[in-house]
C-alpha cells in the first residue's frame, strides 16, 4: 500500500518536471524569437541608416558637383534674381527732364519708400549719420527690359551709344553711364537730408519717379572719392549742355501759385509735394532747364511733338547725323510732381518759361 502511493507520488512529481520543463522551453522560444526579432530590427535600422548616409552623401557630392559646374560655366543664362527693397518717389514724373548725372540739381528731391515687409525700419538707424549715400538701381524704363531678362538669350544690346556731350557721336556703353546696358543696373549718389521710419528723403537725385532700389550704402570719402582721378577731355565738356539764362514769362508766378493750391487739398499721401512752397518749386524748375535737357534727336531735328512722344524719347533711339537745327517756335515740356511747364529754346541757349498747368490724363 505504502509502495503504491510512494510510486504515486513519483510519478505525479516526475510529470510535474516534464511540465515546468516543457514549461521553461515555450518561454525561452518566446524569448528567443522576440530577440531574434529585435536583432533583425537593428539590422534593418542599420541598413536604412546606412543607405541614409550613402544617399547624403551622394546628395553632397552632386551638390558639389553642381556648384562647380555653375561656377565654372560661362553660359550667360546664368541669372541672380534680385528683389527691390525701396521705390523711389520723386520730383521728375517722366525720363524727359530727370538729370543725366547725379548732383547737378541741387533742388532734385526724392524719397525712398522701403518695404516695410522686408526691411525693418531699424535697418536704415545710422544712415542719417551721412552726408551722401550711394544708391543702386534698376532701369525699369528701358523699353527691351522684358525681353532682357526673359530672354536673355535673343537680346541684344547695342555696343556704341549716342552721348550728348558728344553733340551724339557715338562711344562704347561700358565708357558712358547710359542706361541701355546688358545689365540694366544704375548706380547713383545723393545728399542724404532726412531719415524717418521706413523713409529716406533725399536730393540732388538723377531718379525718375517709380525708381525700383536695390541697396543703399553709405558714401565714404576716404575710400570712395579718389584724388587725381582721369577722365576723357569729352566728359569735362559741361558748357556743352549748359544754358545760356532761363526766365520766366510775367504770368508764371501766378499759374503755378493756382497749381499749388490745387496741389496742396489733394488727400493722398503720395501726391503731397516735396517741397514747401511756390518758390521753391520755381527754383526748382530753374536749375533742371539750366541744363539742356532735350535728347539728341530733339536738339539735331526739333519738331512740334505731343508730351507723350517728348517725355519718352532716348538718345539712342535715333541715328540721324543731321546738324543742330533751332527754332523759336518749338514748344517743349518738362514735368515735375505731376505739373506740366511749357518752354522754349532759342537759337543763343536762352530758355523762356511759359506756363505751368496739371498734366492732362492720357
Amino acid at each position: 500500500m505504502a509502495a503504491t502511493k510512494l510510486l504515486t507520488i513519483s510519478i505525479a512529481l516526475a510529470a510535474l518536471s516534464a511540465s515546468a520543463a516543457a514549461i521553461g522551453v515555450v518561454f525561452w522560444r518566446r524569448k528567443a524569437k522576440a530577440d531574434e526579432e529585435k536583432i533583425q530590427e537593428l539590422e534593418r535600422s542599420l541598413k536604412a541608416a546606412l543607405q541614409n548616409c550613402g544617399a547624403e552623401r551622394q546628395g553632397r557630392i552632386r551638390a558639389q558637383q553642381a556648384l562647380r559646374k555653375v561656377a565654372n560655366s560661362n553660359d550667360s543664362s546664368n541669372s541672380y534674381p534680385l528683389t527691390p527693397i525701396a521705390i523711389t518717389r520723386s520730383c521728375f514724373s517722366t525720363r524727359n527732364g530727370t538729370p543725366r548725372q547725379p548732383l547737378v540739381v541741387p533742388l532734385a528731391k526724392a524719397c525712398l519708400v522701403f518695404d516695410p515687409t522686408r526691411v525693418p525700419a531699424a535697418s536704415l538707424e545710422g544712415l542719417e549719420g551721412y552726408s551722401h549715400c550711394w544708391i543702386i538701381y534698376v532701369f525699369h524704363l528701358n523699353t527691351d527690359l522684358d525681353k532682357l531678362w526673359k530672354h536673355p538669350s535673343r537680346s541684344k544690346f547695342k555696343a556704341k551709344v549716342r552721348v550728348p556731350r558728344l553733340k551724339g557721336e557715338r562711344m562704347g556703353v561700358f565708357a558712358t553711364r547710359s542706361p541701355h546696358r546688358p545689365c540694366p543696373i544704375g548706380l547713383t549718389v545723393a545728399k542724404v537730408d532726412i531719415v524717418d521710419g521706413n523713409k529716406v528723403f533725399i536730393s540732388g537725385v538723377d531718379l525718375v519717379d517709380g525708381t525700383p532700389v536695390l541697396d543703399v550704402k553709405p558714401y565714404l570719402p576716404y575710400c570712395d572719392s579718389i584724388p587725381g582721378a582721369m577722365v576723357p577731355d569729352w566728359v569735362k565738356a559741361d558748357n556743352m549742355l549748359a544754358i545760356t539764362s532761363v526766365s520766366f514769362s510775367h504770368d508764371f508766378s501766378a499759374s503755378l501759385n493756382h497749381c499749388w493750391s490745387r496741389k496742396m487739398q489733394k488727400k493722398k499721401k503720395t501726391e503731397i509735394s516735396l517741397y514747401t512752397s511756390p518758390t521753391e518749386f520755381q527754383n526748382l524748375i530753374q536749375q533742371v532747364l539750366s541744363w539742356d535737357i532735350r535728347s539728341v534727336s530733339q536738339r539735331i531735328r526739333p519738331h512740334k511733338t505731343e508730351n507723350s512722344s517728348m517725355n519718352n524719347a532716348t538718345l539712342e533711339d535715333d541715328d540721324s547725323q543731321e546738324e543742330v537745327h533751332f527754332s523759336d517756335d518749338i514748344v517743349y515740356h518738362l514735368i515735375l510732381e505731376g505739373l506740366d511747364t511749357s518752354y522754349k529754346i532759342d537759337y543763343d541757349g536762352n530758355v523762356h518759361v511759359e506756363k505751368i498747368e496739371p498734366c492732362t490724363p492720357n
